[in-house]
């Protein structure tokens, strides 16, 4: 195998791993550490946007300002910063504080199911067979891990429910509608100022230095480790796969990341996950490999 495919698996890889971890961290954060969701959203938003696009500047050498003189891309470039860049790092992390970073994440992986409708849905065809299974493994694997088989009670609350449904469509948003932007711009062009601006409109709602919380050694590096790590460095990583062993590829290799977040929200954070979440959540992962079976659509 030659070392560029080698090295695009384990970039991919890497990536997922770092997403798993930062969410575990997050939830640590949330819930025992008092950190505003809002505020850290904001932070590891204006941080990472800001690095990108330096990096873009003096390392790629690329015309940040070029994509602004085209309205239509502008305007595009605007509704992906809000409702797809910002919108998916709000709800999964909402989701983890109100239930944990292992069922967020899970939930999150509903997104591709989500993906396959709507690409149905815009190409006027009904779905494939492998699209109805898909389709019903992850209802069936989402009743699982919200309710444990008990259809009178819920294993998680309302809110944490709603929380990781609306991060699986965010994703399903953020994968799909930057597509034309990708086509025509750098990748850390169009991530880069997407973070940039998202943050800079959440900032309206938490500014950077509306700090709260304790903060402590552990604090201090689970927040440097979301912003650098968990954002930056994995974002980067998951991009540079991309081009080496392409989107498909980087995608299974991405279904790392609720494994990782989910053994390390059960070993470190003491997270009950019971035979039955595992069996959820196997059936809401295993659409994307069922997913990456089908024929390329027009988008």
């Amino acid at each position: 195998m030659p070392s560029s495919i080698i090295k695009g698996f384990f970039l991919a890889v890497l990536a997922a791993m770092l997403w798993g971890v930062s969410g575990t961290f997050g939830q640590f954060l949330f819930q025992q550490r008092g950190i505003n969701v809002e505020w850290l959203i904001t932070l590891r938003m204006l941080v990472s946007g800001t690095i990108l696009l330096l990096f873009a500047r003096f390392g790629e050498k690329s015309d940040l300002w070029s994509i602004w003189k085209n309205k239509k891309d502008a305007i595009q470039l605007l509704i992906f910063s809000t409702t797809g860049m910002l919108a998916v790092q709000y709800t999964y992390f909402a989701a983890i504080k109100h239930s944990n970073a292992a069922t967020a994440t899970v939930l999150q992986y509903a997104g591709p199911v989500f993906i396959a409708i709507y690409l149905a849905a815009k190409n006027k065809k009904l779905p494939r067979p492998i699209e109805y299974l898909a389709i019903a493994l992850a209802v069936g694997g989402t009743f699982l891990l919200v309710t444990h088989g008990n259809i009178h009670s819920l294993a998680i609350s309302g809110t944490a429910l709603f929380l990781g449904l609306a991060s699986a469509v965010t994703l399903a948003i953020y994968t799909l509608q930057p597509i034309a932007l990708l086509s025509r711009y750098k990748s850390s062009i169009i991530i880069g100022w997407g973070m940039l601006l998202g943050g800079l409109a959440f900032s309206f709602i938490k500014a950077p230095w509306a700090i709260e919380g304790q903060w402590d050694t552990q604090t201090y590096l689970y927040t440097g480790f979301i912003v650098l790590f968990g954002t930056l460095i994995a974002f980067y990583s998951y991009l540079t796969a991309v081009q080496i062993i392409g989107g498909q590829k980087a995608s299974l290799l991405a279904s790392a990341e609720p494994l990782s977040a989910t053994i390390m929200a059960v070993l470190w954070l003491q997270v009950p996950f019971y035979t039955i979440d595992w069996i959820g959540s196997i059936c809401i992962i295993s659409t994307i490999f069922l997913l990456s079976k089908k024929s390329k659509e027009s988008i």
